[in-house]
């Protein structure tokens, strides 16, 4: 006759620990995550086209020059880059994060 083995855990008592303060309800802190992909700033969006722009390899390398300079390289090859681009880069001239592309932090 064979006996039949069980867990080691099975040798141990469950116990459940009580719950402090009862049931607790859900806090609701944040929008639901349908409502958060729905609200995108308008700089996020701007950004996201800026970095499109940066990985369109059709308008030249960017590495070491300005997205400006790049979209003005690009005309002046005949690459017809977005003009849309152009309007936002002149438009947000002073902002670092709109001026400077992607690789821009990296060394070259």
């Amino acid at each position: 006759m064979t006996t039949k083995r069980g867990l080691i855990t099975d040798s141990f008592k469950v116990v459940k620990k009580a719950r402090r303060g009862g049931k607790r309800e859900k806090r609701r802190d944040s929008p639901p995550p349908e409502e958060e992909a729905k609200i995108k700033t308008v700089r996020e969006e701007e950004l996201q086209k800026l970095r499109q722009f940066d990985l369109d390899w059709r308008f030249g390398p960017c590495t070491g020059i300005s997205r400006l300079q790049r979209w003005e390289r690009a005309k002046l090859h005949g690459l017809n880059p977005p003009e849309e681009i152009r309007y936002l880069l002149l438009q947000t001239h002073t902002d670092a994060e709109y001026n400077q592309s992607l690789w821009s932090e990296h060394p070259l």
